[in-house]
């Protein structure tokens, strides 16, 4: 056991190519440092290595299996959970000797705003991706392991552009881009030459999210109107067999190795709680496929089915409706908006117990593809970024009338939940159009967008919502920012707002500050409740018994204020 409460968990971890060691990372509180350990496969004994300060980069395996990456900091001088981040290091650690002397690879204290990790891992060639905040293009650099580390050769730079390395073979490095391909497209460099190629050329409808090395060719991920497929192709980019993973899924993991033509992956939806499957490749065909029982209940009787809205621009809008397998739709039920919309991360129809749950009690569950997200390529992520972010909001505002308008729910029906980016979407809906929700539930959100940037990584995401010090943004950040819009005499919905006492990516004081202004604020009697949890953070790590239980708190808030019994 990590800890008697249950709040220190693994949050990362990483096996080495031999099989004999395990490098884990344990987060405290549900804080995003972490302490690196190293763990005897066979004994089960940890060994005296112990590297602290670490945050974002699993382990990366160097070639023996005697040494590995971390991207690590100095120890902080002030508060650990607050404090902005310096300049990090990318550092190898050999096994057995004292961290205090890891060798430096990679940094630049001229530039502290800076992420690098080295990946994939590959016997031969170190490959560093470079990059400046959390949703921004990196560069893309090479060396040899056995050159120094002055000799890395550039491959990309001006960090304009994603490049995703996805694997090496022979001298040759795979890349996903969106270089002069929106939806993104397979190049190839090789790593003597530096020249470029495009191997998969950009799909007219489909975005192409990743790609992966079996021992005799590629197999593409795609996501199609935000669900997923998967197909194989030959190492020369010449595409064949889809892989028999079924309709309306979410690729939620998949695992290949360039020494075998094994493919495990695992896909789950909205009405599947996880399907794993194991198929047999051999370059771009499929040979054999055969699925493993998920254990544990099944899901919830429901339908999913999507709805396309126009939004305000005249752009469509698609959104997931999930519905009671009872429910014919002729009467409107308390409906639950999960939203997001940012940083390019999509939502798809993935099963999340606790949103089935709101389902399994006779509730809907709307989870609408709203710009600044993953979806449909980087086109349609940057259309929800910077100046442009007010268009995410607007794009909740069309699915929640149209949900009214068609009569899927009601105004008094209707709740909004969202976390971290998400719970940016639910403060700012909910101090634009007070009158839409009957209840609104923003979780660990970014809720002052003029001092984000100020604390730990914050200054991360100015790469999606800009810089709160440059004029331009500031006056586009004031206009949304939800704690600089609250009125005094709105009468505002009943509001839940949730955050954790170690939470070092989102603090809390955004929570804190914007609970107090509603209250202050507040015309009517409905309740603008705050719950803070102790030794619990963003949401990583945090124990599943805690995850539960504020969960239900949210829901049963929900459930309460749009008449779910």
């Amino acid at each position: 056991m990590l800890s008697d409460d249950g709040t220190r968990a693994v949050t990362t971890a990483s096996v080495s190519p031999d099989g004999a060691l395990l490098a884990y990372g344990i987060a405290d509180g549900g804080s995003d440092w972490r302490t690196i350990r190293v763990r005897d496969v066979a004994t089960g004994q940890d060994l005296p290595d112990v590297i602290e300060w670490t945050k974002w980069n699993s382990p990366v395996w160097q070639p023996g299996s005697r040494a590995f990456t971390t991207w690590r900091y100095d120890p902080p001088t002030g508060n650990a959970l607050t404090d902005e981040q310096g300049a990090g290091r990318l550092q190898v650690h050999e096994i057995g000797e004292d961290a205090a002397s890891d060798r430096v690879v990679f940094t630049r204290p001229d530039e502290p705003r800076l992420f690098a990790r080295d990946w994939p891992h590959d016997d031969v060639w170190f490959v560093l991706h470079t990059d400046g905040g959390s949703s921004s293009g990196n560069d893309l650099a090479a060396r040899r392991h056995d050159e120094p580390a002055e000799a890395l050769r550039m491959l990309v730079q001006g960090r304009e552009h994603e490049w995703h390395s996805i694997g090496v073979r022979g001298d040759v490095l795979y890349t996903v881009t969106d270089q002069d391909a929106p939806r993104y497209r397979l190049a190839a460099f090789d790593l003597v030459t530096g020249r470029q190629w495009t191997l998969v050329p950009e799909h007219p409808e489909d975005v192409l999210l990743d790609a992966h090395l079996t021992a005799s060719g590629l197999v593409l991920e795609y996501s199609h109107d935000a669900a997923h497929r998967a197909q194989a192709a030959t190492f020369d980019g010449v595409l064949g067999d889809a892989l028999p993973l079924g309709d309306g899924v979410s690729i939620t993991a998949m695992s290949t190795s360039d020494e075998t033509n094994r493919v495990f992956a695992t896909t789950s939806s909205f009405v599947d709680r996880g399907t794993r499957h194991v198929i047999e490749v051999d370059g771009a065909s499929v040979l054999t496929h055969r699925t493993l029982p998920t254990p544990g209940p099944a899901a919830p009787a429901a339908t999913a089915t999507r709805i396309r809205v126009t939004g305000s621009d005249g752009v469509e809008v698609p959104a997931f409706v999930v519905r009671p397998a009872d429910d014919d739709g002729a009467t409107p039920r308390p409906t639950l908006i999960w939203g997001y919309g940012g940083f390019n991360i999509p939502m798809n129809p993935e099963f999340r117990p606790i949103l089935a749950t709101w389902v399994q009690a006779g509730g809907v569950l709307v989870v609408p593809n709203l710009r600044g997200g993953g979806e449909f390529g980087s086109d349609w992520h940057h259309a929800g970024t910077k100046a442009r972010k007010q268009q995410v909001f607007d794009d909740l505002y069309a699915v929640a009338e149209h949900l009214i308008e068609t009569g899927v729910t009601t105004r008094d029906r209707l709740a909004l939940h969202g976390r971290s980016n998400g719970g940016l979407l639910a403060g700012a809906a909910l101090t634009q159009r007070p009158e839409l929700w009957a209840a609104v539930l923003p979780g660990v959100g970014v809720l002052d967008m003029l001092r984000f940037h100020r604390f730990t990584i914050g200054w991360a995401w100015i790469s999606d919502y800009g810089d709160p010090d440059d004029a331009e943004a500031f006056a586009y950040l004031r206009a949304y920012s939800p704690l600089h819009n609250v009125q005094d005499g709105v009468e505002y919905p009943p509001t839940l707002i949730t955050t954790g006492d170690h939470d070092d990516r989102v603090v809390p004081g955004h929570s804190l500050k914007f609970a107090a202004a509603l209250q202050e604020a507040q015309a009517s009697d409905a309740p603008i409740l705050l719950a803070v949890d102790t030794r619990a953070g963003h949401g990583m790590g945090k124990p599943k018994d805690a995850a539960a239980a504020e969960f239900a708190d949210q829901l049963a808030f929900a459930a309460h204020f749009t008449g779910l019994r």
